[in-house]
């Protein structure tokens, strides 16, 4: 049983192949692309695919959602969320082409129809998306300035508010002031208890826009 199955109990066949696949996917590439930290990439199921589905664990995303994933990287936080919801439409962005490359034939190795990748800087984007995920791009206010505009205030699916989901490290509440009573955070640590790498204040943001 691989550490994701560990957590999430419901997955399919095909979900359980993909997230196995993973490790070997990322160690190919990372050995030509470094998408991932050299150092890291023995760790990349917990501190990057589970991290990455804390997401998942903080609100589920119903069919016909759309999610733009900025400043992407590798794939992270969008292929584990791509391959957890296969009826939520994700659009991976990053400015770097490189890592667009790596994200792209890691999504066609999987299969993963459900996925587009584009080399571009966030805002030049144009399309409107339910929610805009982000892993340690930026400063949070940052984040939202670069990205608010691609967020559909006017269509809602799921049961939390369109806006930016957020995994942050470190200490947020200041960060949070400017945000008010549209900003709600938790920990993730709760989520993976058995795992020490979520104790060190790793959280999820929820901002509404």
């Amino acid at each position: 049983m691989s550490i994701v199955e560990t957590y999430f109990k419901e997955l399919s066949d095909t979900q359980k192949s993909q997230y196995d696949q993973l490790q070997a996917l990322y160690e190919d590439w990372n050995s030509k692309i470094n998408v991932v930290s050299r150092k890291d990439i023995g760790e990349l199921m917990t501190h990057h695919v589970l991290h990455s589905l804390a997401i998942a664990r903080f609100t589920h995303f119903k069919p016909g959602t759309r999610i733009v994933d900025v400043g992407t990287g590798g794939g992270f936080p969008g292929i584990p969320l791509a391959i957890m919801f296969p009826e939520v439409s994700f659009t991976l962005a990053d400015s770097i082409g490189k890592k667009i490359t790596v994200v792209e034939e890691v999504a066609k190795a999987l299969g993963l129809s459900n996925v587009e990748a584009i080399k571009t800087r966030s805002e030049d984007l144009k399309g409107k998306y339910d929610f805009v995920t982000g892993r340690g791009v930026s400063g949070l206010s940052e984040f939202v300035r670069m990205t608010r505009h691609l967020v559909d205030t006017k269509h809602y699916n799921n049961a939390i508010m369109n806006g930016v989901l957020y995994l942050k490290g470190g200490a947020i509440e200041g960060e949070l002031q400017p945000f008010g009573r549209k900003a709600i955070w938790c920990d993730i640590a709760p989520y993976f208890p058995d795992i020490p790498f979520f104790a060190e204040d790793k959280r999820i943001v929820h901002i509404e826009i």
